[in-house]
């Protein structure tokens, strides 16, 4: 069997199925795929073959291809017609907002979005109520659509939100919010039926560039106010096709993310929140072209569902956080239920890799592959990937960059350092984003000549491969010594009795900061805060140690794409990391 490197060079050479060109983007020359689809719009009109194939599943309710596209087309459509018409009036570049749990209405409203020029601004789902009435105003939105349970949250200050022209409510009546937004702002709602009423094979046909943005995403505010991360058509095209990519080159070295079931449909189980990349970016978009059937789980994510659904529908390909993998691969039913159907599990950027790999295996027991991805809102999804081989021979790494995608390492001055040696990661690509909504000075900072400043710590080894030691802002001083907290975190873990673990700085009078580190200890655990400082010892430096520990059997808090939140440890901010979704 061909190795990786061969594949990789047979594939993206001239002729090859990913020829991979040099062009210039807005000044910069960035590494792309000579044959590309030219917007999101084309994925669907090619997709529209598939016919009567299932392509997403929510609860008892089915949607075939041909189903699903001509009711989002229709959405489209109802959108773009004039508010005199009854519609919405959205044109070229409006945004239309989305405030709702995972379900159908959330990926026709998408659709019907992007494939007419419009920009989908993807709002946390966990946000409270100042959090969206921010996102709403930051973006402009011109129409929200969203679900009961989170309209609830903001009902009382649509008035603050002037330019939202249209709110369109899943699963509830307009009449069930008509106090709450009182009598200048009952005629903006609107049931989402209104949307769904004429099915249609016209998409829509306004023009759209590669360049135009494509979807807002928020980031994930772990720090002052979230900022509107603007993916484009070319962005997330891009991100599909190295998805795509990556699956060909697997099914010829064994290492293939979206596994080859010959004339049976993959089956992917899809819990990744869509406002988040590895939901909206890599599974609903990516599910689309692959043809995959997309099986989303109903409400709120837990771990026995999940089990449930990958016995009864025969689940093949499982990408997700980490968190979610976690919890299922403890969960203390999880060998009652048939999980043989699972070839392929990948999870993103997980600080303990390795350990996740062997739970994976423990409990999906033909997982032929796992993949750990590393990717950032800004880089619309994924920029490194490490499976097959890789992952066995380097389960602590992020893997080699996917192609089209650059990585550089730089010093605190912003020059190269040499391979091997830990800095900042730069990633520069057709992925990277176009900006932050309305934030040129962010933007420029984070940008620079084309290159993204992630803010992640790491090195690349001399193979290209890619290893993330840590937040650039997380990393502690120690009187002098600088200590990557993710070091620390994979000692805890390995213990048989953690759970889970979170290191950060902790200021101190002389060293400048010290260690503090909170760890989630596994039910029924006696470990003692000597027992633990002991572990650490036996495999760190001293330094390392934390000086300062609390020991719970708490759930760690974590945002939605699994992040820990190190300011709500720190006393920060209040984090509510367990909200019904």
């Amino acid at each position: 069997m061909a190795t990786v490197e061969e594949v990789r060079s047979q594939l993206t050479a001239p002729g090859g199925m990913f020829e991979i060109v040099t062009e210039t983007v807005d000044g910069i020359d960035l590494q792309v795929y000579k044959e590309r689809l030219a917007s999101l719009r084309a994925i669907p009109e090619l997709s529209l073959l598939r016919g009567d194939q299932t392509f997403l599943q929510h609860g008892d309710e089915r949607w075939s291809f041909t189903r699903f596209i001509e009711t989002a087309n229709g959405v489209g459509h109802a959108l773009r017609a004039p508010v005199t018409e009854g519609g919405a009036g959205v044109g070229h570049g409006d945004r239309v907002a989305v405030l709702s749990q995972n379900n159908p209405e959330w990926c026709l409203t998408f659709w019907g979005t992007v494939t007419g020029g419009a920009i989908l601004v993807g709002l946390n789902g966990w946000w409270k109520a100042d959090e969206v009435v921010y996102g709403l105003q930051d973006s402009g939105a011109k129409v929200l659509v969203a679900d009961r349970k989170r309209f609830e949250r903001i009902a009382d200050q649509l008035g603050e939100c002037p330019e939202i022209e249209r709110v369109y409510l899943v699963g509830c009546a307009p009449s069930d919010f008509a106090d709450a937004v009182g009598a200048d702002n009952v005629d903006k709602l609107r049931r989402y039926d209104e949307l769904t009423g004429s099915p249609t094979a016209e998409f829509l046909d306004t023009p759209i560039d590669e360049d135009d943005t494509a979807v807002i995403f928020y980031s994930s505010g772990t720090t002052g106010k979230p900022k509107g991360i603007m993916s484009t058509h070319r962005n997330m095209i891009a991100n599909l096709q190295n998805t795509i990519f990556n699956s060909v080159a697997g099914s010829m070295t064994g290492g293939g993310a979206i596994p080859d079931g010959g004339d049976a449909q993959t089956v992917s189980l899809f819990t990744s929140p869509l406002f988040h990349v590895s939901g909206c970016h890599s599974t609903l978009v990516v599910g689309m072209l692959a043809g995959l059937k997309l099986v989303m789980p109903v409400g709120k994510f837990e771990p026995q569902d999940a089990l449930r659904i990958i016995e009864d529908e025969q689940v093949n390909v499982w990408a997700t956080v980490p968190t979610m993998i976690w919890r299922v691969c403890e969960h203390p039913d999880r060998h009652d239920f048939d999980t043989s159907s699972v070839t392929s599990v990948a999870f993103g950027g997980s600080p303990s890799a390795d350990e996740l790999q062997r739970k994976v295996h423990d409990t999906f027991p033909n997982v032929k592959t796992t993949s750990n991805a590393y990717g950032l809102t800004e880089s619309s999804s994924v920029a490194t990937v490490n499976t097959g081989q890789g992952a066995i021979d380097k389960p602590t790494s992020v893997g080699p960059p996917v192609p089209t995608v650059e990585v550089q390492v730089i010093d605190a001055a912003g020059d190269p350092v040499p391979t091997g040696e830990v800095g900042e990661i730069c990633l520069k690509g057709p992925i990277i984003m176009k900006g932050y909504w309305d934030k040129p000075e962010a933007t420029a900072e984070t940008l620079v000549d084309g290159w993204l400043r992630t803010g992640d710590i790491g090195y690349v080894d001399d193979e290209g491969f890619v290893f993330i030691t840590d937040r650039k802002k997380d990393m502690i001083i120690r009187g002098g010594e600088n200590i990557y907290c993710v070091e620390i975190e994979e000692r805890l873990v390995s213990h048989p009795e953690v759970a889970d673990a979170a290191v950060y700085g902790v200021p101190h009078p002389e060293l400048g900061e010290e260690v503090k580190a909170t760890v989630q200890l596994e039910s029924g655990s006696a470990l003692s805060e000597a027992d633990v400082r002991q572990w650490v010892a036996e495999g760190l430096a001293n330094f390392k140690v934390p000086a300062h520990l609390d020991l719970t059997t708490d759930k760690l808090p974590r945002n939605a794409s699994g992040k820990l939140l190190k300011n709500a440890l720190r006393g920060e901010g209040v984090v509510s990391f367990e909200e019904t979704m």
